[in-house]
């Protein structure tokens, strides 16, 4: 059973699921995600199917409402791009750009339209395995997909009719934004482009669908799942990492590596690793998510215990830094202290945290940091 599923089992007030008939969406992070091709294909909840996976009967959003019978308050959520304000319980929840498309699914509510991925989407149909087997447990049909390649389909967006458009961690523009709030209400990021940690991902599109409470029982679980998980090595405790910007084995004159700004960064404290002081210290006074360094002074990053990055899957890449006359005097690539995602794979994912996907790729994450921070001395 998903940690999803087992707040639902938990939480009367979370067996909300929607009638789906449309199109969905994903988005694609700064460096790292795109999107794929949209599907024609009608979206429908299976709420008339007798059981999910784990035993539990799912429901059409006005069954739910009824049977809560609960009056809805007014939510105002301000965003840094302008205020989302939701007058009625959403029963069409729609979600642009990366990730967002998982908390409604997590809590058992199947969007309207999300975005199609191919980061990670390594069998091209769109979805990244953990969201295939989130609808598979809510018994759903998989909603259209979104083509968001070059930028949001406004168009597909409206034709899915939603009663408020999730979008907490994206890379929306202002412009992008007022076009969208034109269709519905619009929960944006609270500060900055894809920036948004995936607790607050969780608190805000929870938020936006009436579901708060049931968004911190998720969060609450997840968080419990890190520090078990967490607890099997206790040899990443203090280990300082960085994060490597994406490296061209042709030409290694410059060692690139995201900021603190990053969420990619950001994640390795929930791990219980620190942030190399190399890294913090560049990252004051910035809004820049990646920097780089000249190998010229490649002694900066001496006192870097473990570098997490991307490569490919025959180690070209790593091959390339150990024998970069520059590059391979860098302590942690010398003796190994490595962790290099094979880009083509969902694990490649790993490193940026969204609901779903934490659960999936956890385990495999922390013992492949461990087996870095065994190289340490």
């Amino acid at each position: 059973m998903t940690p999803a599923r087992r707040v639902l089992a938990v939480s009367a007030a979370a067996s909300i699921a929607l009638a789906v008939s449309a199109c969905g969406s994903d988005d694609a992070s700064s460096d790292d995600v795109a999107e794929s091709a949209s599907s024609d294909a009608p979206a429908t909840d299976d709420t008339t199917a007798d059981d999910t996976a784990d035993g539990e009967e799912s429901e059409t959003s006005e069954d739910a409402a009824s049977d809560d019978g609960a009056e809805w308050t007014p939510i105002t959520i301000e965003t840094a791009l302008g205020t989302a304000t939701i007058e009625e319980q959403p029963e069409r929840v729609a979600t642009v750009n990366w990730a967002n498309h998982e908390v409604p699914l997590a809590l058992g509510v199947v969007p309207v339209g999300m975005a199609a991925a191919n980061f990670g989407d390594d069998d091209g149909d769109g979805l990244l395995p953990w969201v295939t087997e989130e609808l598979e447990e809510l018994g759903a049909e998989t909603p259209v997909l979104f083509d968001e390649t070059d930028g949001i389909d406004f168009e597909a967006v409206a034709d899915t009719d939603p009663d408020v458009i999730l979008a907490a961690y994206s890379g929306l523009t202002q412009e992008d934004f007022d076009t969208l709030s034109e269709i519905a209400p619009v929960v944006a990021y609270p500060e900055a482009a894809w920036a948004t940690p995936w607790r607050e991902i969780i608190e805000l599109n929870s938020e936006a669908m009436g579901m708060a409470e049931e968004g911190d029982a998720l969060i609450a679980e997840l968080e419990q799942q890190i520090e078990d998980s967490v607890a099997e090595y206790p040899q990443i405790e203090g280990k300082s990492a960085m994060f490597a910007g994406h490296l061209d084995p042709t030409d290694l004159s410059e060692v690139g590596f995201y900021t603190s700004l990053d969420t990619r960064v950001q994640f390795f404290e929930d791990l219980g690793l620190e942030i190399a002081d190399v890294v913090a210290e560049a990252s004051e006074g910035t809004d820049q998510f990646s920097m780089s360094q000249s190998t010229e002074q490649i002694q900066v990053f001496d006192e870097v215990d473990i570098i997490v990055g991307y490569g490919d899957e025959n180690g070209e890449l790593i091959g390339a830094l150990q024998a970069d006359p520059l590059a391979s005097k860098i302590p942690a690539l010398e003796r190994g202290s490595v962790v290099f995602f094979n880009g083509s794979t969902p694990l490649a994912t790993a490193a940026n945290p969204t609901p779903l996907s934490l659960s999936w790729v956890l385990d495999d994450y922390v013992a492949m940091l461990a087996e870095a921070a065994d190289q340490v001395e």
